[in-house]
């Protein structure tokens, strides 16, 4: 092989590599990244699953959420009579009720952290990048709601307007706000130096849009890493008020809901605690697995 013929082929390879690495951006390293970390992967999986049969299991059941079966109080989970996670004190089965649950448990998570996401976004990135004296109003805003307690905040809502379970999407996500924006003005503090922000400025773009199109697309990558933390937290709240007596009303269900019902009758009839509880668990794991995989993901630096 000659000299020429060597670096030509040299020239080659470092062509092919390029193309083969042309157009991938940060996000397509993310998402490479996060798709080899076998833990998140897998968390996704169970979460999926969990999801999929919050919709699907109650339509595979002979039963529905209102039959009540006098002749099939408290049983143990059995596949006679198709009661596969058995029934509750008032004969109704446990297999449709913890499915609803989870449908109900994980809707409330994720529309409760949409609107923390929405409020936390947009008031801490507004924070950040104006300043001044505007920064520390409406910082200090944020301290004196830190100094409540919320769940306290939350059980009074609830308690003064009723157990709608919109309103406990709304108590839930006005609450968990804070945190949120926090972490966003910290992000958007390190950024509104940056070249770009300026280019912006200088090219007269309103102070809205440069908040809306730079700011927040360049701090989105930690608020999706809070967020999964967030939707167990939420699902976890609900519970608390579920616990409570405060949480979502009949003929609606939840973990929570089940969970409180459970307790009271664990010596009798366990299960009606566990299978809850256990699905509650694994929601929460699979969420901080994602959680950590993000993380890992969107910094690599910090692994």
């Amino acid at each position: 092989m000659t000299l020429f013929q060597a670096q030509s082929e040299s020239q080659l390879q470092l062509m092919d590599a390029a193309a083969r690495l042309k157009g991938r951006s940060l996000w397509q390293d993310a998402a490479e990244r996060f798709s080899k970390n076998k833990a998140a992967m897998g968390g996704v999986i169970v979460l999926g699953l969990i999801a999929i049969m919050s919709i699907v299991g109650p339509m595979i059941s002979p039963y529905t959420l209102e039959d009540l079966s006098w002749e099939s109080i408290g049983i143990a989970p059995t596949m006679e009579n198709s009661h596969w996670f058995g029934t509750d004190d008032t004969g109704r089965d446990m297999w449709v009720l913890t499915w609803m649950g989870a449908r109900v448990s994980l809707t409330i998570g994720v529309m409760t952290t949409f609107i923390a996401l929405l409020i936390g976004v947009a008031y801490g990135a507004t924070a950040g990048y104006v300043g001044g004296r505007t920064d520390n109003l409406m910082m200090r805003f944020v301290d004196v709601l830190y100094a409540l307690p919320l769940l306290f905040f939350i059980i009074i809502l609830v308690t003064v307007f009723g157990r709608n379970i919109y309103l406990v999407f709304v108590a839930i996500g006005c609450v968990e706000w804070l945190t949120m924006a926090r972490i966003v003005r910290g992000q958007t503090l390190s950024v509104k130096r940056k070249e770009y922000i300026e280019a912006a400025l200088a090219s007269g773009v309103r102070t809205n849009t440069i908040i809306r199109r730079h700011v927040i697309p360049n701090v989105i990558g930690p608020v999706i890493v809070y967020v999964t933390l967030l939707v167990p937290t939420n699902i976890l709240v609900e519970s608390y008020l579920s616990f409570l007596g405060l949480g979502v009303q009949e003929p609606l269900t939840s973990w929570g809901v089940l969970i409180s019902r459970g307790a009271n009758a664990l010596e009798t009839a366990p299960w009606l605690l566990l299978i809850p509880a256990t699905f509650l668990a694994i929601t929460m794991f699979c969420f901080n697995f994602i959680g950590d995989g993000l993380r890992d993901a969107l910094d690599p630096k910090d692994r």
